[in-house]
């Protein structure tokens, strides 16, 4: 789901915009945390939640004022924003059902993933596709294949592994600063010209996501004091 509405989004708005439609991922994460893991989060993360709302806003206006903006698009963005939450979120509390396995459980994610798609792909009808595809004998083709498939578990385990040894919102902000500098080499890449407000946007999502990753910091590690070595 979270995979289907990313590009969904994409194919919607534009790769510059695309980061700021996807930014709202932190303030889901924080009502989610609340709701299902009963965590609370300190007033001065929640501002720095708000500085990225103010990034979002901000990127909305200047998308509306330079007439790209797409409704479904940022429909999308939101719907894929809640769903990264909710795998983060969950991805946190099945670790102590598999004693903190990530290795375990990025297996259990692969093996239901590989049989989940078997009727997704019969109900979509690709199997006739997929039997005129050319490219099934190619050594080349199924080369990259494997490669994307290493890749794509890499980022899996890591993004499992950071959830376990941090939290659900530091995992998606970092990953919307991430985005945010994507954005910024998106736009260098492809030449775009854009207005000071617009990388006023950018700028205010990559701000919010820097102080509350300090905010984090200070509090974990006040946190470790307080229990001691």
């Amino acid at each position: 789901m979270m995979i289907t509405f990313n590009n969904l989004c994409l194919k919607y708005v534009g790769v510059a915009f695309y980061t700021v439609s996807r930014s709202l991922t932190t303030v889901f994460n924080v009502i989610f945390t609340y709701i299902i893991l009963k965590q609370r989060t300190s007033l001065y993360a929640l501002v720095c939640c708000g500085v990225i709302i103010g990034g979002f806003l901000l990127g909305v206006d200047q998308e509306e004022s330079s007439g790209t903006l797409s409704l479904i698009g940022i429909i999308y963005g939101l719907i894929a924003s809640a769903s990264l939450s909710l795998y983060s979120i969950y991805t946190k509390k099945v670790l102590k059902l598999v004693n903190d396995s990530v290795s375990l459980l990025s297996y259990y994610n692969n093996v239901n993933a590989m049989v989940m798609f078997i009727p997704l792909i019969v109900l979509s009808g690709e199997v006739p596709a997929i039997m005129k595809f050319s490219q099934l004998d190619s050594l080349v083709w199924w080369s990259l294949v494997v490669v994307v498939g290493i890749f794509g578990f890499a980022i899996g385990y890591v993004t499992m592994l950071q959830i376990q040894v941090t939290s659900p919102l530091t995992h998606n902000v970092s990953g919307t600063a991430k985005a945010s500098v994507q954005t910024v080499l998106a736009v260098a890449f492809s030449k775009q010209v854009k207005s000071i407000l617009w990388w006023t946007s950018n700028a205010l999502v990559l701000l919010g996501s820097a102080m509350y990753t300090r905010v984090r910091q200070l509090e974990m590690a006040k946190s470790y004091n307080e229990r001691g070595p």
